[in-house]
């Protein structure tokens, strides 16, 4: 069964985690004060709807206690945020991330529930600040300050191997999570098929874990 999630809030963050959950193969649902993004986004996700986010009854309308998670993305009206955050948890969303603008709007949303809290902008910053530092990696996303979704070209020893008989979880402590050939990306990967030089690797693992990884593939 699809996983589905609901985002409130199409900024440029919100669209691009929206579109991103869609493209990884689950049920979208997105929900904007502004009319002229619904329709912009509307061809890319399930279900577009323009609505109020600060009002409880249309969250609750979207049915979101069926939801695997929300993703509240809207900053700049701190009052709909909370709203979208609090009514959320209130009717049994088992996962709530919230875009925070402030320490203060992040201690809030802390308090009323939310499940993870997210700077987007600091996150780019550390995302930026380790790929400088390991080159190896294409791409770097933070989950916490212990934990990170890491893309890696497939390691040329790699090429014509399986990941069963790699075992990398054993043998790295990461785990391949996906894998992206050209536009294309596979969620849970078959374990037995053939790697390709051309293929990117999607791993999440502990910070050092992946940094180590990096290092390993640099020494080759």
């Amino acid at each position: 069964m699809r996983k589905q999630y609901a985002v409130f809030g199409l900024g440029s963050f919100g669209e691009s985690v929206a579109v991103t959950l869609q493209q990884l193969g689950c049920e979208v649902v997105v929900v904007d004060n502004h009319m002229e993004r619904i329709e912009e986004i509307s061809s890319q996700v399930s279900y577009a709807v323009q609505a109020d986010i600060g009002d409880p009854e249309v969250i609750k309308s979207l049915g979101t206690r069926n939801l695997d998670g929300v993703v509240v993305a809207v900053v700049d009206d701190m009052e709909a945020s909370v709203m979208a955050t609090l009514v959320s948890k209130e009717i049994g969303v088992p996962f709530v991330l919230a875009k925070a603008k402030s320490e203060l709007h992040a201690t809030i949303l802390k308090k009323i529930g939310a499940d993870s809290i997210i700077f987007p902008e600091k996150e780019i910053g550390k995302s930026v600040a380790r790929n400088l530092v390991s080159n190896e990696f294409a791409d770097w996303l933070n989950l916490s300050t212990e934990y990170s979704i890491a893309e890696i070209a497939i390691p040329e020893k790699w090429v014509g191997k399986t990941l069963a008989e790699l075992n990398v979880r054993r043998t790295h402590d990461v785990n391949v999570v996906g894998i992206k050939e050209g536009e294309e990306i596979q969620v849970n990967p078959d374990p037995h098929e053939v790697f390709r030089k051309d293929m990117v690797l999607i791993l999440i693992g502990a910070n050092e874990a992946l940094e180590r990884f990096g290092r390993e593939q640099m020494k080759i």
